[in-house]
């Protein structure tokens, strides 16, 4: 309820004249008003003429507040009259436990025994209709449809009572391709791999979506049913920000795992919105392991130490080891990220949609190669993933066709677009796809999820198996 008072003129009336066009009541100047938006389905206010009493301007237009002097008795409303509206001015009026809380402080009413008697100088306060939020139509109450599970004939069938949208309303075809969308990947249980998957999220160019990338299609996968492990190597700990993990300077992190050659599991957290889903965290003291670790025996094979012994921890002791384990990289070139790549067997590279994004991949596959001779012979790139595609724009669609015409078998079906609520999630300590999982973004990292999970897991095995 908005208060307001003398004003110049209402809308719609340049001279100040109160009764402008857009349907305001005339009212004195001077005049505490209290404005009430109502929701568009009112009734009409009983005419007082009708019923014997002094005329009272009031209004009732489709999109507006309704205003009401304050007077006589009002007469009682119909009895078929909907709910919306409860009437809260006059002596006579219909009491609801919804009526909305007045704001005419201080301003004497006809009850007021301080208004001094037949002062017709100052006019009577005006009263408002207080609207009472009407409850939502059956059809916007009810969720959508989430399935559980792989029942393909159950998820066509959902899918076929949608309504057929032809191109001639744009917006409304693209809410059905995403209900579409939601209908075949919401809910779906993916099959574990054989092993465990260790995958590096790589690109020595920055704000290509790394983080994002790594996040979110971990949170995917653990939904889908699987046990995913992210190894956060960017100091800036984004990564576990996104996570909702604690990763200060007093808290155990990849760190102590590097230099001090903790176990893994000893600093493994879990998150907290996504079960399954584990995190070790990146802390500011990551920022010196470049420095400290050039000095050290092995320094390009500490990560993978540390992994491999963590899985063979988990077989002898025969609990369940992680389905996916992927690394977080920092943006360059650096002993963190030759860490991440020796550890790994796979390289997944997200790749903005621009120009800039196209130089970077050149030289990361110089040095993937270069790795993949010297130091880990298992080290290949798998997939590749589109991110920031803007569909508005020739640019992105040629990056993305330069880009697929290069790496046909590596680059994903699924492209991921400019999404707002992807870049909201993390300043809440989520992902998008607990966030909002029904956006955009949050869809297309499902499907790239799914789509990673049923691409075929490399030849080689690794030195220690998922059990």
């Amino acid at each position: 309820m908005v208060r307001t008072t003398t004003a110049p003129g209402w809308p719609g009336s340049a001279s100040g004249d109160r009764s402008g066009r857009l349907g305001w009541p005339a009212v004195p100047r001077g005049t505490d008003v209290d404005v009430v938006p109502v929701l568009p389905q009112r009734r009409a206010v009983p005419d007082p003429v009708d019923q014997g009493q002094h005329p009272e301007p009031a209004v009732t237009a489709d999109h507006g507040p309704v205003v009401r002097t304050a007077g006589p008795e009002l007469s009682p409303p119909d009895a078929g009259a909907p709910a919306s509206l409860v009437e809260t001015a006059g002596p006579g009026a219909r009491p609801a436990a919804e009526e909305s809380e007045r704001v005419d402080r201080g301003a004497p009413t006809e009850e007021d025994p301080t208004a001094p008697a037949g002062d017709a100088s100052r006019p009577a306060p005006v009263r408002a209709l207080a609207p009472v939020s009407a409850p939502a139509p059956a059809s916007a109450r009810a969720p959508s449809p989430v399935l559980v599970g792989n029942d393909e004939a159950q998820r066509a069938e959902v899918a076929r009572s949608l309504p057929d949208v032809d191109d001639s309303t744009p917006l409304a075809r693209e809410v059905a391709e995403d209900a579409r969308r939601r209908i075949a990947l919401s809910g779906r249980r993916l099959a574990p791999p054989a092993r465990t998957r260790v995958l590096t999220v790589a690109n020595q160019k920055g704000g290509v979506g790394k983080t994002t990338t790594t996040v979110n299609i971990a949170a995917a996968l653990a939904q889908a049913g699987l046990r995913v492990v992210v190894l956060d190597s960017d100091p800036q700990g984004n990564a576990s920000t996104a996570l909702g993990v604690e990763h200060h300077a007093e808290v155990p992190g990849l760190y102590d795992v590097l230099v001090d050659e903790v176990p893994l599991e000893d600093v493994l957290q879990p998150c907290p919105d996504v079960p399954g889903l584990l995190c070790a965290p990146a802390t500011i003291d990551l920022a010196g392991a470049e420095i400290e670790l050039v000095s050290m025996v092995a320094r390009e094979t500490r990560l993978r130490g540390a992994v491999h012994g963590y899985l063979e921890r988990c077989r002898r002791a025969g609990s369940p080891a992680p389905d996916y384990v992927f690394v977080d990289c920092p943006p360059s070139l650096g002993l963190l990220t030759l860490n991440a790549f020796v550890c790994a067997e796979e390289v997944l590279i997200p790749i903005q949609c621009e120009y800039y994004a196209l130089e970077g991949l050149s030289q990361l596959l110089k040095n993937i190669d270069m790795i993949t001779r010297h130091l880990n012979p298992t080290l290949h790139v798998s997939s590749i993933l589109l991110t920031m595609y803007d569909a508005r724009t020739r640019l992105a669609a040629q990056v993305a066709e330069e880009v697929r015409e290069h790496f046909p078998s590596s680059v994903l079906a699924t492209t991921v677009p400019r999404s707002v609520r992807v870049s909201e999630a993390p300043s809440y300590g989520q992902t998008v796809m607990t966030y909002d999982p029904g956006s955009s973004g949050a869809l297309s990292y499902l499907a790239a999820a799914q789509e990673l999970a049923e691409r075929p897991s490399p030849a080689s095995a690794p030195a220690a198996g998922r059990r």
